[in-house]
């Protein structure tokens, strides 16, 4: 396997066949937005960023772990999520919590979106 080809396997949450149970931070940020039924100007709007920012951190072109911490915050809040849950990887995928509990892997609670 390529060196790149890894990369972005791992990225995408499998690594050697094994799904991750830990989604994208970008992923949550999708996943939360649609499910408030906002548009990505919406959370910019209430984030206080411009919408160009924003939409880097939902397609993963920029890490929202890796800004900021006052943009990361502002943005986590804007989409009603606890900084502090969101930072210990307590927000869940819906579909990827149904299949930790299908394969008995879910050993501790979450929150799903």
């Amino acid at each position: 396997m390529d060196v790149m080809k890894g990369a972005d396997i791992m990225r995408a949450g499998i690594l050697d066949g094994f799904q991750t149970i830990i989604p994208t931070a970008a992923a949550v940020l999708l996943k939360k937005r649609q499910m408030l039924r906002l548009t990505q100007q919406e959370i910019a709007d209430r984030a206080k960023i411009t919408l160009r920012q924003y939409q880097r951190l939902e397609s993963g072109e920029r890490s929202i772990l890796t800004c900021s911490f006052g943009l990361a915050c502002r943005v986590i809040e804007a989409l009603d999520m606890d900084v502090s849950k969101f930072y210990h990887g307590d927000y869940y995928l819906e579909e990827e919590v149904k299949t930790m509990r299908g394969k008995g892997i879910a050993s501790r609670k979450k929150s799903s979106i």
